[in-house]
């Protein structure tokens, strides 16, 4: 099985998310929709600026983190500038 780690970002709100799925397009689908209860719900509409591919789960878990730290933030902010 594959992995995806991604990053949805919010224009309108200026927000950003980091997750990580088996299933990026029913995922995606799901931070879109209005019956999302979730903390993206309120910032809807997401896009995806980034996505990367893992084979192990473990690994795409231990990139998740690693874009949550200070290191990943200043990295996703470069992506938005572009």
């Amino acid at each position: 099985m594959r992995y995806t780690v991604y990053i949805l970002y919010s224009k309108t709100f200026k927000k950003t998310y980091v997750g990580f799925t088996s299933n990026m397009e029913a995922r995606f689908h799901s931070h879109n929709s209005i019956k999302n209860k979730g903390w993206t719900k309120r910032y809807q509409p997401w896009e995806v600026i980034y996505t990367e591919e893992y084979n192990e789960k473990a690994e795409a878990s231990k990139r998740e983190k690693q874009l949550k730290t200070g290191g990943g933030r200043e990295f996703i902010k470069k992506i938005i500038a572009r």
